[in-house]
């Protein structure tokens, strides 16, 4: 009998430790779980949040998207007005009949812009000493031409109108190139905007990875942390049942009526135990105390 008594105090023993251990390993897990449970909800809000930041950017880029189509629609209008202007030039000019050099080539008309390139560079000539002498009278007589010439086109330009359609040429074309511009204004607008949108997109994708690694380590632990509990569960079992066992034998070494038996309180909670009920963890604690 005294054998068996030993064996059963070193099993009891094993058991306690082994509760203890279990009960440890449980809480751990149960640590590791509501750590991986706050990270993953500050992880679902970054990602609401990123998601909400997505769509501002896409509505922003489609503005700028439709401001685009609306420049364009202005760019053409100015271009429409410049061709008009371009038209109304070449109908105010005379049709000459195209003559040629000695060589058959065509000689091209002379104007205001190319006589007064010719007069800037004999000028420079002049400056630079390249007629001097004979040549000085030859300058002063070319110039005088040319001077003159250019006169007289400027005047055929006033009574033909034609100063007047380079004018509206001119107004057409400055007001092409600030429609051109404005295009590509919405342009690198919308583009800036549909690029930030992919950056956060691309960021909504990476944080939801992260979210759903840490939802699996969080199942993942809390799986563990239920299964540590269910063992330390059959150890208290194990363990109460050798107690039953050590108070038996005690109480048959004192004699039939006066057999120790397990306080009313610790029967009351193995038996909430046994029929499932949960239990807190101080009455876990006071189940695996030895009476």
């Amino acid at each position: 009998m005294a054998e068996l008594k030993n064996l059963l105090e070193e099993r009891r023993k094993m058991v306690d430790k082994k509760a203890t251990l279990h009960r440890e390993v449980r809480d751990d897990w149960n640590e590791k779980t509501k750590e991986f449970t706050t990270t993953r909800n500050e992880l679902n809000n970054e990602v609401r949040e990123l998601i909400v930041q997505v769509k501002e950017q896409r509505e922003l880029r489609d503005q700028m998207n439709e401001m685009v189509r609306m420049k364009k629609k202005e760019r053409d209008g100015a271009n429409q007005a410049v061709r008009e202007a371009k038209e109304a030039i070449r109908g105010t000019q005379p049709d000459r009949p195209q003559e040629f050099d000695k060589r058959g080539r065509p000689i091209r008309p002379d104007t205001v812009q190319s006589l007064t390139r010719t007069m800037e560079r004999l000028e420079r000539e002049f400056e630079q000493g390249k007629h001097q002498g004979k040549n000085e009278v030859k300058y002063f007589k070319k110039m005088k031409e040319l001077s003159s010439k250019r006169k007289k086109l400027k005047e055929l330009q006033t009574d033909s109108g034609e100063t007047e359609g380079n004018e509206s040429l001119r107004v057409a074309a400055a007001t092409q190139e600030a429609a051109h511009n404005a295009v590509k204004e919405a342009a690198d607008a919308a583009q800036s905007a549909h690029d930030l949108m992919i950056e956060w997109n691309s960021e909504v994708e990476r944080q939801r990875e992260k979210a759903e690694a840490s939802h699996r380590k969080l199942r993942h632990s809390k799986k563990e942390a239920d299964k540590e509990h269910s063992l330390y569960i059959v150890s208290l079992r194990c363990l109460h049942s050798t107690q039953d066992i050590l108070r038996a034998m005690r109480g048959a070494s004192a004699g039939e009526g006066q057999r120790p038996t397990a306080s009313n309180e610790t029967q009351d909670l193995m038996a909430k135990l046994l029929s499932g009920d949960t239990l807190s963890t101080d009455e876990l604690m006071q189940l695996q105390r030895f009476d």
